[in-house]
């Protein structure tokens, strides 16, 4: 499959991403949770283009929630990852686009509209930002690195922060883009060190896995084990050097 013209149809929902006036139409979904206009049309943009593209992978994305596949083959995508962001023009938001084949991710775009930075990965072949190869931090321990963090689960604030404290203290900084894959994609390029959730939806998390496994980098769950890309879960991904002692604070 030719990831290049995977990549110009992310990149043509620029234009969508950038209508202020469909952002404005907002619906919430739960709590804290927000759809808008633009989710909705990125994504019946996107699902049609690569149904066009290859008519025998199914789709699995946001909007239509979780659901069985029947099939080994299949897209998974977040038309808009950071929509509260998007809400409040606060411009950390990204289209996230992975191919799931036999429970495997073999291909993950994250594409920053804002600042024009395409994330692209396949697998066994690298990591790429705009086409340049990246890689993840060299940091060796927490104290030389930034770790970003995720808020999912509002019932578990407390414990939560607690948590986020623990990182803090260990790390020289903490930072909450409020975009999962955002976050993992910082990762792959060496931005910062790390970042962890204790509850993501594969669309929040499959294309940015990728991302950072092919930089060089490890994606688990808290206990360290290999995540299943048809479910949701506890994520952590770092540059493998410091992937023990983030799950240490986090369990």
């Amino acid at each position: 499959m030719n990831i290049q013209r995977i990549i110009s149809l992310v990149k043509e929902t620029q234009g969508i991403i950038g209508n202020r006036e469909m952002a404005a139409h907002v619906r919430e979904k739960g709590v804290a949770d927000y759809v808008t206009q633009v989710d909705i049309a990125v994504q019946d943009f996107l699902q049609k283009a690569l149904y066009a593209l290859a008519p025998d992978i199914q789709f699995l994305g946001e909007e239509t929630g979780l659901q069985r596949m029947d099939t080994g083959n299949y897209w998974i995508l977040d038309p808009v990852d950071g929509t509260t962001n998007l809400v409040h023009d606060y411009q950390h938001s990204v289209v996230s686009l992975a191919l799931c084949c036999q429970k495997e991710i073999v291909l993950g775009i994250v594409y920053d509209p804002f600042h024009d930075e395409l994330f692209s990965a396949v697998k066994g072949e690298g990591s790429f930002l705009n086409g340049k190869p990246i890689h993840v931090s060299s940091a060796r321990k927490l104290s030389e690195t930034i770790i970003g963090i995720g808020t999912a689960k509002r019932e578990l604030a407390q414990e939560n922060f607690a948590r986020f404290l623990k990182v803090y203290e260990h790390s020289q900084d903490i930072r909450r883009l409020g975009s999962a894959a955002l976050e993992l994609a910082y990762t792959a390029c060496g931005r910062q060190g790390g970042y962890f959730e204790v509850y993501l939806n594969p669309w929040d998390y499959a294309a940015g896995m990728l991302l950072v496994q092919e930089a060089g980098g490890k994606v688990s769950d808290w206990n360290g084990r290999k995540l299943d890309p048809a479910q949701g879960s506890q994520v952590a991904g770092t540059n493998g050097l410091v992937h023990e002692e983030l799950l240490k604070l986090l369990l």
